[in-house]
């Protein structure tokens, strides 16, 4: 069950939720109001995480494949093994 939220408005934010709801407005309730603009909220910082990660990769992601060296896999697992086993020792 979703846990619920009460919040006040008064005044100038009060009517400006009222002209959007309602008869006159695009919104049926101050609920569906204040749902969509935390939606979007949402939406706007997923979008900025996705973006920060595009940023990030971008350097990789353009590069040429000669300035990619290539990688044994098992070479790097014995590695990640002896330094295990190292630390444990």
């Amino acid at each position: 069950m979703a846990e619920g939220v009460n919040v006040r408005f008064s005044g100038e934010l009060q009517r400006f939720i009222q002209e959007r709801t309602g008869a006159t407005g695009v919104y049926a309730s101050a609920s569906e109001y204040i749902r969509d603009l935390v939606r979007r909220d949402y939406e706007r910082e997923e979008q900025r995480k996705w973006l920060w990660l595009r940023h990030e990769l971008k350097e990789g992601l353009e590069a040429s494949e000669s300035e990619f060296e290539s990688l044994d896999t098992n070479r790097l697992l014995d590695e990640a093994r002896s330094r295990s086993a190292e630390r444990g020792s």
